[in-house]
C-alpha cells in the first residue's frame, strides 16, 4: 500500500464513515477522514440523538397529566424551550467530542474541511491535493424542500429555533414528519400536519399506518390527508416545517471527475460490497439511498472495512431490518407488512391485537396499542412483527432477533410470557 498519501480517505464523518475509518485503521491501514461540518453526522448532530431528546421532553406533558391518577399532586408545569435546547446542545457537543476522540485514539487523521474528488484516487481538501489508494464516500443526505414552496424550515433548523412556535404546520407523512408533529404537539404547539398521500408512513403495514393516524389525531394533532402546502393558504400559523424527504448530498462532490455513476434515484450507484462504478471508490450510508438508517450505515461501514482491508469480503444483508418511528405513540416494525407479504406468499395467517395499555386503566386516557404478526401459513414462519404503542422500539428490537432467525409462530407460542407487560401479547396471540 505505497505510493499514496493514505491507504483510505473517507469523505464524511458520520456514523458510517467513522466506523469504516476506525475499523480500517485497526486492520493497519493509514486512514484520513474529512468532515466539513461537525463530527457525528446526521444522527448525532441533527437527527436521531437530538430528536430523541426532544421526544423525551414532549412526553412529559402527558406524564404530568397522568400523575394525578396515581396519587401524585404536582404544581402546574411550565415548559422552558430555551433550557431544553441548551441542554440538548450541551449533549451534542459532548458527543461531538467523543467521536473526535474515537478517531484520534484509532490513529485516524481528521481533516475538518470540505473534500471533493479530483479523480478516483485524489481529493482536494483544506487547500491541498491528497491521494489515497481507496476512497470512501459517506456524505449522507440532506432535507429536501418542495420546489416553489413558501418559506419554512426543515428538521435541521427545528433543533435551533429561538422559541417554541405557538402554531406550526408540518408538511409530510414519513418518519420525520410524524416525529416532529408529535414533538411540537407534546410541547404545547398547535400542530397541523399535511400529507398529500392517502395515509401516513408509506411502506409500513396498513393497519399500523391507520392506527397511528388515529392516535395522532386523538393526541390533538390536526392531521389532514390528501393535502399539500398549496391547501394551507387559509391556515393561520407561525411557522411551516417541511419533512418531505431527503436527497443524497452529492452536489459538487466531483463524482463525474472520478467516474462515479449516479443512479436514476439521484444516489451513488454501488454493488453488494458498496463499490461504486469507479475503481477503488466506495460509498455507504444515505448517499447510496439503500436503507437510510444509522445502524445500516454503520453495518455498511464495517462490511466495507472487512472487505477492503480485512480480507473478508462481506456483503450487507438489507432484508429484515427493524425500524422505529419515535412519534407519540411510537411505531416499530421488523420484516414484512401484510400488504407486502401478500404480494410474495400465497396464504398468510394474520394475528392482531388492539388493547388499552394497563397504565391507562387508571388514567382513563384514550390510548390504544396495536400489535400484529404476519405469518406464512405454509411454513408458519413469522414474516413480520409490528407494534404501535409505548416502548414499541424496545420490544421490536428483541422480536427482530427471532424474525431474523426465521422463528415460527409455534416458536413464539412456546415462549413464556412476562406478566403483566404489553410485550407478552406477542407470545399470547392466538386469533
Amino acid at each position: 500500500m505505497t505510493g499514496f498519501d493514505f491507504d483510505l480517505f473517507v469523505i464524511g464523518a458520520g456514523s458510517g464513515g467513522v466506523r469504516a475509518a476506525r475499523m480500517s485503521a485497526g486492520f493497519g491501514a493509514r486512514v484520513a477522514i474529512a468532515e466539513e461540518s461537525r463530527v457525528g453526522g446526521t444522527c448525532v448532530i441533527r437527527g436521531c440523538i437530538p430528536k430523541k431528546l426532544l421526544a423525551y421532553a414532549a412526553h412529559y406533558r402527558e406524564d404530568f397529566e397522568d400523575a394525578a391518577a396515581y396519587g401524585w399532586r404536582v404544581p402546574e408545569p411550565v415548559f422552558d424551550w430555551p433550557a431544553l435546547i441548551a441542554n440538548k446542545d450541551r449533549e451534542i457537543d459532548r458527543l461531538n467530542g467523543v467521536y473526535k476522540s474515537l478517531l484520534k485514539n484509532s490513529s485516524v487523521e481528521l481533516i475538518e474541511s470540505r473534500a471533493t474528488l479530483l479523480d478516483g484516487h485524489t481529493v482536494a481538501v483544506a487547500g491541498r491535493r491528497v491521494t489515497a489508494r481507496v476512497i470512501l464516500l459517506a456524505v449522507g443526505a440532506w432535507p429536501e424542500v418542495p420546489p416553489g414552496a413558501p418559506p419554512g424550515i426543515t428538521s435541521n433548523e427545528a433543533f435551533h429555533l429561538p422559541a417554541l412556535p405557538e402554531r406550526i404546520v408540518v408538511v409530510g407523512g414519513g418518519y420525520v414528519a410524524c416525529e416532529f408533529a408529535s414533538i411540537f404537539n407534546g410541547l404545547g404547539s398547535k400542530v397541523i400536519q399535511l400529507y398529500r398521500g392517502e395515509q401516513i408512513l408509506r411502506g409500513f403495514d396498513g393497519d399500523v399506518r391507520a392506527h397511528l393516524a388515529g392516535e395522532l389525531r386523538k393526541s390533538g394533532i390536526d392531521l389532514r390527508l390528501g393535502a399539500t402546502i398549496a391547501d394551507a393558504s387559509g391556515i393561520d400559523a407561525d411557522l411551516i416545517m417541511y419533512a418531505t424527504g431527503r436527497r443524497p448530498r452529492i452536489e459538487g462532490l466531483g463524482l463525474e471527475a472520478a467516474g462515479v455513476r449516479v443512479n436514476k434515484q439521484g444516489a451513488i450507484a454501488v454493488d453488494q460490497f458498496s463499490r461504486a462504478s469507479a475503481d477503488e471508490v466506495y460509498a455507504i450510508g444515505d448517499c447510496t439511498d439503500r436503507v437510510n438508517l444509522t445502524p445500516v450505515a454503520i453495518r455498511e461501514g464495517a462490511a466495507f472495512a472487512d472487505t477492503v482491508f480485512g480480507g473478508r469480503p462481506t456483503p450487507v444483508d438489507h432484508e429484515t431490518i427493524p425500524s422505529a418511528v419515535f412519534s407519540n405513540p411510537p411505531v416499530a416494525a421488523v420484516g414484512l407488512g401484510e400488504e407486502a407479504a401478500r404480494a410474495r406468499f400465497p396464504a398468510l395467517d394474520i394475528y392482531k391485537s388492539v388493547f388499552r395499555p394497563m397504565k391507562h386503566t387508571l388514567t382513563g386516557r384514550d390510548r390504544k396499542t396495536l400489535m400484529k404478526l404476519v405469518v406464512d401459513r405454509s411454513s408458519q414462519r413469522v414474516l413480520g412483527a409490528h407494534m404501535v404503542g409505548e416502548d414499541a422500539p424496545e420490544i421490536i428490537q428483541m422480536a427482530a432477533i427471532a424474525v431474523k432467525l426465521g422463528a415460527t409462530k409455534p416458536d413464539f407460542d412456546r415462549a413464556m410470557a412476562i406478566h403483566p407487560t404489553a410485550a407478552e401479547e406477542f407470545v399470547l396471540m392466538r386469533k
